[in-house]
């Protein structure tokens, strides 16, 4: 006495199985419609293009940052050299030994 198959859906990758519940085996298969990767070509061209410009922005405003980089950090030293100066305890931390 033949019964019906069940169906199963797999959850990782949503295939659809027929199984025979006498046999314990899988009779047929059926995958499931994966949507295509580029939907529409000229599209995914006019990104690519799109992402050489963002990328080159990036790099210009990066090497900005890096040229006045050196500017800021004798600026800062400069500033904090001055506050040495006026105050010699500046930036001394007490240490534990001296706590005591």
């Amino acid at each position: 006495m033949a019964r019906d198959l069940f169906e199963v859906s797999c959850p990782c990758c949503q295939t659809k199985l027929k199984i025979d519940p006498d046999l314990e085996a899988v009779i047929s298969h059926e995958e499931a419609v994966k949507p295509p990767a580029i939907e529409d070509l000229a599209a995914a061209v006019q990104r690519l293009k799109g992402e050489a410009g963002r990328r080159d922005e990036a790099f210009r405003k990066s090497f900005e940052a890096e040229k006045n980089q050196g500017q800021v950090l004798n600026r800062k030293f400069d500033e904090l050299f001055k506050k040495a100066k006026e105050n010699p305890e500046f930036g001394k931390k007490p240490r534990d030994m001296d706590l005591d």
